[in-house]
């Protein structure tokens, strides 16, 4: 699976995903301090899954209608990146394969999968 890391993502998350065998883009390597559209129009055009821990997101694509391949929303309440990404390597093969085109919230407890609907005319 392709992702694009939020540059509030962090380093053992992607090192955790990239060993899993996923394609993992950082955003702090390829567009730091990049607006929050322009990382969407970023992920959308590479055909990435946006992993952030960001809730804007989910306003920009649900309230504006700005365009996304698909949304990882993380909610952990784990303060530390390796057990975070742990949660992640767990709950990951349960969802993969739904990503593309949903906006998905993952806590420990829940995830939650809502489909993105296309806007401004285009389809993600």
């Amino acid at each position: 699976m392709r992702f694009l890391a939020d540059e509030n993502v962090e380093d053992a998350i992607v090192h955790s995903l990239r060993r899993a065998g996923h394609d993992v883009t950082c955003v702090g390597l390829v567009a730091a301090a990049a607006k929050d559209r322009e990382v969407l129009s970023l992920a959308r055009s590479e055909s990435r899954i946006l992993l952030t821990n960001d809730k804007d997101f989910g306003e920009l694509v649900y309230r504006t209608g700005e365009l996304s391949t698909g949304l990882v929303l993380l909610r952990f309440a784990a303060e530390k990146g390796p057990q975070k990404a742990s949660l992640l390597a767990g709950i990951l093969p349960q969802i993969e394969q739904q990503l593309q085109g949903h906006f998905a919230v993952v806590t420990e407890k829940r995830i939650r999968l809502r489909p993105l609907r296309p806007t401004k005319g285009n389809k993600p």
